[in-house]
C-alpha cells in the first residue's frame, strides 16, 4: 500500500489529505484534536434567533407558490432571543416537516430575521432526552470568561451521553489555541482522564486529545497507560499516535524521546509509526521546546530524509524551520535512492531555493538544477511566493437552507 493510502486509513479522508498535501506549517490550534470547525456556540453567535423545541402540526400549503407547507415549533427554550419573538411559545415555520412518530426528536433551530419575519435556515435534531439546552445556556453564561475557563466547562461535557453535545465540546478543544489548553489541562483530574483512555468505548480519534490532557496533568507513574496504547498495534494505527507519543514523552522524557527516535531511524517500521513520530516531533518544535529543544528536534529528523516514502515531509519541516545549518545533509539526499522520488526532489529544491539567500552551497545547487530543469525551478519559486503571500479574504458562503435533519 502506498503512503497516501496508508495515511488515509484510520485518519479519515479529510485528515489524511490535509496531512499529505499541505505544507508542514501549523496553526496554534489544539495539536492533537482531529475534529475542528464551527461549533454550536459559534453558530449561535451568527444567528439572529435560536430556539429549541418540538416540531408539530406539519401541513402542506394550499398555495405552493407561497410555501411548500408549514410546521409549528413548540418552543421549549429560547437559546438566543430577538425582539421579534415577543415571548411567543409557538412559531410557525414555512417548511413542511413531518415527524416520525416512532422516533421523535427535538430541534435546535437557527433563524435569521428578514423583513420583520423569522426565517429559519438550519435545524439540528436531538434525542428527546437531550440536555443541549442546558449545555448551550451554560456555554452562554461563560462566554466572556477566558478560553481556559471555558475549556474547563466543555471538559465536563466530553463524556456526555448526547453525541451531538459531546462532539461539540470536543470541537471547542479542537478550535482552542494550545497556550489556552496548556493552562487548563494542568488542572484536570488525571484519574478521570486515565479512565477515558482505558475505556474501550472511547472513540479512537479522541485518544490524542485525552493523552495530551494526561501529559499535562499526570505524573511519571501515569506513563505506562500511554505506553500500553503505543504497544497496541491496533489502537496506535488510528490517527492518535502523535498525541500519545508526545504525551508519553512529556511524562517520561528519556524513554519517550528514545522511542520516537527509534521509530524515525528504522525505515522498515510501518509508515504510520514513522509519520506519527514525525508529527510528535513537530509538536515539540512548535509548542514545547522546553521539553525537547529545537536543535534536538531538527537533528532527530535527519534519519527520515533518506527514506523515500517520508523524506519530503521531513525536508519540508526543515525548510519551514529555516534549518539552513543542515544544508549539507539535505543536499546529500541527491546521492540516495530517495532522490529518485519526484516529490522528494521537489522538496529538496524548495529547501535549497529558500536557503540560497544565505548559503552558498544551496545557491550552487539551485543554479545546477536550473540548467537542467529551468521550468521546474521557476515553478518552485512561484509556489514559494504564493506560500509567503498573505491570505486573501474570502466572502463566507450563504447560509444553507437545510432545516431540519435527523441524526
Amino acid at each position: 500500500m502506498n503512503r497516501s493510502l496508508k495515511a488515509l486509513v484510520g485518519l479519515g479522508l479529510l485528515a489524511g489529505l490535509a496531512a499529505l498535501v499541505s505544507t508542514p506549517s501549523r496553526t496554534l490550534a489544539c495539536p492533537f484534536c482531529t475534529m475542528q470547525g464551527q461549533t454550536l456556540t459559534g453558530e449561535i453567535n451568527q444567528a439572529s434567533l435560536v430556539l429549541f423545541g418540538t416540531l408539530k402540526n406539519a401541513r402542506l400549503s394550499n398555495n405552493p407558490a407561497e410555501a411548500e407547507g408549514f410546521t409549528d415549533l413548540e418552543i421549549e427554550s429560547v437559546i438566543k432571543d430577538n425582539p421579534i419573538l415577543e415571548q411567543k411559545k409557538t412559531i410557525t415555520l414555512r417548511r413542511y416537516l413531518p415527524q416520525d412518530s416512532k422516533k421523535p426528536y427535538k430541534y435546535l433551530v437557527f433563524c435569521d430575521v428578514f423583513e420583520k419575519k423569522i426565517d429559519p435556515y438550519r435545524g439540528v435534531a436531538f434525542d428527546i432526552n437531550t440536555d443541549v439546552s442546558g449545555y448551550l445556556k451554560g456555554a452562554s453564561a461563560i462566554a466572556k470568561e477566558s478560553v481556559s475557563k471555558r475549556l474547563e466547562f466543555y471538559f465536563n461535557y466530553l463524556d456526555s451521553q448526547d453525541l451531538e453535545v459531546s462532539n461539540d465540546a470536543y470541537k471547542e478543544f479542537g478550535n482552542a489555541d494550545y497556550k489556552d489548553f496548556q493552562v487548563m489541562a494542568a488542572k484536570l483530574p488525571a484519574t478521570k482522564v486515565t479512565g477515558w483512555i482505558k475505556d474501550e468505548k472511547t472513540p479512537a480519534f479522541r485518544l490524542g486529545l485525552y493523552a495530551s490532557m494526561l501529559g499535562h496533568c499526570g505524573k511519571a507513574s501515569d506513563a505506562p497507560v500511554l505506553k500500553a496504547i503505543i504497544d497496541d498495534s491496533e489502537k496506535r494505527q488510528l490517527g492518535s499516535l502523535d498525541g500519545i507519543l508526545a504525551s508519553y514523552t512529556m511524562l517520561s522524557p528519556k524513554d519517550g524521546w528514545a522511542l520516537i527516535s527509534e521509530y524515525m531511524k528504522d525505515e522498515k517500521k510501518d509508515f504510520m509509526l514513522r509519520w506519527g513520530a514525525l508529527r510528535a516531533v513537530r509538536f515539540f518544535f512548535d509548542y514545547r521546546p522546553d521539553i525537547i529543544s529545537k536543535e534536538q528536534v531538527k537533528t532527530a529528523l535527519l534519519p527520515l530524509i533518506s527514506q523515500g516514502d517520508i523524506a519530503d515531509l521531513a525536508v519540508e519541516d526543515l525548510r519551514k524551520w529555516k534549518a539552513w545549518d543542515l544544508t549539507p545533509k539535505v543536499l546529500q539526499i541527491k546521492t540516495t535512492d530517495a532522490y529518485k522520488v519526484a516529490i522528494v526532489r521537489r522538496s529538496v529544491l524548495r529547501y535549497a531555493i529558500s536557503a540560497s539567500a544565505s548559503n552558498v552551497q544551496a545557491k550552487e545547487f539551485v543554479e545546477t538544477v536550473e540548467k537542467e530543469n529551468p521550468e521546474g525551478v521557476k515553478d518552485a519559486k512561484e509556489l514559494l511566493k504564493l506560500e509567503e503571500a498573505p491570505p486573501k479574504s474570502v466572502t463566507p458562503p450563504a447560509k444553507p437552507m437545510n432545516l431540519p435533519s435527523k441524526p
